[in-house]
């Protein structure tokens, strides 16, 4: 599908991609990856025409179709689901010809070819697209000018996979989506029938979504079958064999130079010390593998410790300028060891949640209780565009520590990776993975209690991400993540929450429970949507709408419902403890023999039994609640339409 012959390219005199070659099979799913910097997004457009190489060829088959997601975002009067039809030039200009052809002969070519195309389901296909990158029907109908800067890409995104050109180009696409949309996008690309190459720092899509991995590193192009994990572990065998080999050649060559340096000048040893000069000359060196250090990320833990709750919100309510609330019904709470994640599609209020936690934005009504003297690290990738372009890193750095000395500063920054050529670096010239790591260490240098981290992620490499994992695992305050990164948020936090519907509810589930139940919400719901307006079918109209009600109830039931089989569980789990702790405390020697190991039981007994009867109070009332909403909602979920 795509060769790659002896590619060489600069930006500005440096190197980014020398005499690369190799040949990506059509019909394949190719992750490209390497780090911050290395070239991958130069090299999407080499591939798609926007740059020329200074060496080398790029071939694809003659009328092959190569898409990518436009610079220029729309935004004009035309509607979201007009903008991705037009994506589909050859359906457009058929249409369109269609509208004025008089002869029969055309007249039934054209037709024809719309019928090859699909060119009548195309509304159906591209509406099912936008549904699916978060756009209900009411705003698929809205001009695209209407919509926010990061809508609007999704909007792009949605005209290339709609269009289905034959090598599809993909750089960073989850960067402007929230969760459900990488999730929708995930079992997209899964199911694409032609060539993928995408550029992602996502391990869990570029695990579930590919086949292929391409990797660029030292500027040249090397190829791995199967997913990121499986490139990882291939990579690292490949790197130990190559030390190995290379270990071997230098003793052999130290060897060989040994023996001409010692025997050259003899007479009788000139003709092997020859063949061995010979042999040095053609012996081929082995490169090591060095991979770039990948400094760490520091977030250092609060020094003093306030008791909890940290944050305790009661029937809170949080809008902006007294107008209609964002979310309402607020009951939250957040402890020094918690570490939550925020799941919610874009435009529900997550980084409403987090402005509120962070205390940028007031409660309307209810309370919102905080410890004395605490102190909340916020993280949001807007704050990376507030940074002053012309303040470099120890300049900011000297800012918050005004009673260090310069080598301490300076340590300091070389501890986060800016060493001596980045320090003095000003911050428009900064990648965006380093504003990130400035940001980082800004908002939590002084060991804050809370660290809110709003899609910590979209600026980071795959290795600096992995280095973000440990640091936030190292930290020993709270931790609130929203992001769209799942390997993220499944190894970093334990208790997850729902933000839907105008409210924030606890998710009983994981991140796999949530992605199908979100991919399956919008499939029922995109196929209820489409059999309502299937021509002549009433019946069919009024069968939908209730089973999409029904399915609409269960869903506001589902999390009630493992809510309440939550608690039963831990309801379960102390009572076993408890009967454990009581048979040892029931034996009379360990009092007399232990007695601090008694006193210690009786103690963790104490603590159980206060977990315990919080459990049951909490498994009581979510009991209630969900025997009352269903109580409530049997009727319509029961209730069958009548045949028509």
């Amino acid at each position: 599908m795509l060769h790659i012959n002896n590619l060489t390219y600069r930006i500005d005199g440096r190197l980014l991609i020398d005499r690369a070659s190799v040949a990506l099979p059509a019909g394949h799913r190719i992750g490209l990856v390497g780090m911050n910097g290395t070239g991958k997004s130069t090299l999407l457009r080499l591939i798609s025409g926007g740059l020329h190489a200074d060496e080398g060829e790029i071939r694809v088959p003659r009328n092959a179709r190569i898409g990518s997601v436009a610079q220029e975002v729309p935004g004009g009067p035309e509607t979201l689901i007009e903008t991705v039809l037009a994506a589909d030039a050859e359906r457009t200009n058929l249409l369109r010809e269609a509208a004025t052809a008089q002869a029969p002969d055309r007249i039934a070519e054209i037709q024809l070819r719309l019928s090859d195309i699909d060119g009548h389901s195309a509304p159906a296909r591209a509406a099912t697209i936008l549904w699916g990158l978060g756009f209900d029907e009411e705003t698929q109908n809205k001009p695209c000018r209407s919509l926010s800067g990061g809508w609007r890409m999704r909007v792009a995104l949605a005209a290339v996979l709609f269009s289905e050109p034959d090598l599809l180009l993909l750089d960073e696409p989850s960067n402007y989506l929230d969760l459900e949309g990488t999730l929708w996008l995930d079992a997209f690309l899964k199911n694409y029938k032609h060539t993928v190459l995408l550029v992602s720092h996502d391990r869990d899509l570029l695990n579930s979504s590919v086949n292929h991995i391409l990797h660029l590193h030292q500027h040249k192009l090397t190829l791995y079958s199967g997913g990121y994990d499986q490139f990882e572990e291939t990579r690292l065998n490949q790197q130990q064999l190559d030390l190995k080999l290379k270990k071997r050649q230098d003793n052999e060559r130290r060897h060989l130079e040994a023996f001409v340096e010692r025997f050259r000048a003899k007479a009788t040893k000139a003709k092997q010390a020859q063949s061995r000069l010979k042999k040095l000359a053609k012996m081929t060196p082995i490169a090591a593998q060095i991979d770039k250090q990948v400094p760490p990320f520091l977030l250092p833990s609060p020094e003093k410790r306030p008791g909890n709750p940290l944050v305790a919100i009661e029937n809170g309510q949080v809008g902006y300028d007294g107008g209609r609330p964002v979310l309402s019904r607020l009951n939250l709470r957040i402890d020094m060891t918690d570490r939550i994640g925020i799941l919610g599609q874009n435009g529900n209020g997550k980084s409403t949640l987090a402005k509120l936690i962070a205390g940028t934005i007031p409660i309307q009504s209810g309370t919102n209780h905080q410890s004395k003297k605490l102190e909340i690290g916020y993280f949001t990738q807007h704050q990376i565009e507030d940074l002053d372009a012309g303040k470099t890193p120890y300049e900011y750095i000297s800012d918050r520590m005004e009673d260090a000395t310069e080598a301490q500063k300076r340590a300091r920054l070389g501890q986060l990776g800016f060493g001596i050529d980045k320090a003095d670096t000003r911050v428009v010239h900064l990648s965006g993975g380093e504003k990130s790591r400035l940001l980082f260490s800004l908002v939590s240098l002084s060991g804050p209690h809370i660290l809110i981290l709003d899609e910590p992620t979209n600026h980071l490499d795959i290795d600096s991400r992995q280095a973000l994992i440990h640091a936030i695992n190292n930290y020993e305050g709270a931790v609130i993540v929203i992001s769209h990164d799942r390997h993220l948020m499944e190894a970093t936090v334990d208790r997850l929450w729902l933000v839907s519907e105008g409210t924030v509810t606890p998710y009983g589930g994981d991140l796999e429970q949530y992605r199908n139940q979100c991919l399956s919400n919008r499939r029922i719901s995109r196929k209820e949507k489409l059999k309502s307006n299937v021509g002549n079918g009433a019946r069919y109209a009024n069968r939908t709408q209730q089973r999409r009600r029904s399915a609409e109830l269960r869903s506001k039931l589902a999390p009630l419902k493992r809510e309440s089989e939550h608690w039963e569980k831990q309801i379960e789990f102390l009572n076993r403890k408890i009967t454990d702790l009581d048979a040892e405390l029931g034996k009379p020697e360990i009092y007399e023999e232990t007695p601090a190991k008694a006193q210690d039981f009786a103690k963790q007994r104490g603590r159980l039994a206060q977990k315990l009867a919080t459990a049951e109070e909490s498994w009581l009332e979510t009991s209630q609640k969900y025997e009352k909403a269903l109580a409530s909602v049997e009727p319509e979920m029961t209730e069958r339409p009548k045949r028509v």
